[in-house]
């Protein structure tokens, strides 16, 4: 993977799919920012990653709150003199309710962190983007964000509107050197999994039933992907969506 000596800020690193993009990135020669809104969970992930040889600095941030975005951003840039790619990963599931009984509170909460927090961190990255000229942003979208997603409204809503913000983004900045491009997981071994299963344990055996591969996606196969779009391997793809699903989709 062509990442080395890049810098990269993940968010939602603290745990899953945020925190193996951030081994995975280190591993091949980047420097992570490692953000979370839990400051502790991101200490931990930052100090492994020194601790195996890579270079990486934690900060809190709460995607939902713009001025804790715009510290995110502005204090990697007073770091480190610059920012390569962000990777939009910070985000929460919904209360699995039919969307006539879905509560306000959810909806707002849900989409707060899954589709304002991700326009937060592009904005504010784009514009530091177009001043040093160029970047890339790879956002962590979802099959959910493709397919019919029944009892998930919020969440349903919000990853169709993460693809729709990557496409738009992708055309506007395609000549500026910038790249702008989405994961799409199926279902993935992930604390969003283990709530739901916990909440219904019958769905385990569902999900796997309709999954080819007969498994759940593991955290390190999405953070290649994450870590492959980034690279400059992949200097030609921009507004795309990968899905890694198993073959759910199929």
């Amino acid at each position: 993977m062509e990442v080395k000596d890049k810098i990269v800020i993940i968010t939602g690193a603290g745990s899953g799919i945020g925190k193996a993009t951030a081994i995975h990135f280190a591993k091949n020669g980047a420097t992570v920012v490692v953000s979370d809104i839990n400051l502790e969970k991101a200490q931990k992930v930052s100090n492994e990653l020194v601790t195996n040889g890579g270079k990486s600095l934690p900060i809190k941030a709460n995607v939902a709150k713009f001025e804790e975005v715009e510290n995110l951003i502005n204090t990697t840039v007073a770091k480190f003199g610059r920012l390569d790619v962000i990777v939009n990963n910070a985000g929460i599931g919904p209360s699995l309710l039919r969307t006539h009984e879905a509560t306000l509170k959810d909806w707002d909460r849900v989409i707060s962190v899954n589709q304002t927090g991700v326009f937060y961190c592009m904005k504010l990255a784009l514009a530091q983007f177009l001043k040093q000229g160029h970047g890339n942003i790879v956002n962590i979208a979802s099959l959910a964000g493709l397919k019919a997603s029944p009892n998930n409204i919020s969440y349903s809503a919000s990853k169709f509107a993460v693809v729709g913000m990557t496409k738009s983004a992708a055309m506007e900045y395609a000549t500026k050197n910038i790249r702008v491009n989405a994961v799409c997981p199926g279902y993935t071994e992930s604390a969003l999994l283990d709530q739901l299963i916990n909440a219904k344990p019958e769905m385990d055996a569902i999900l796997k039933s309709v999954i080819p591969m007969k498994r759940f996606g593991k955290a390190a196969e999405i953070a290649e992907a994450v870590v492959w779009l980034a690279s400059d391997s992949t200097k030609f793809i921009t507004g795309q969506t990968i899905t890694l699903d198993g073959g759910t989709s199929l």
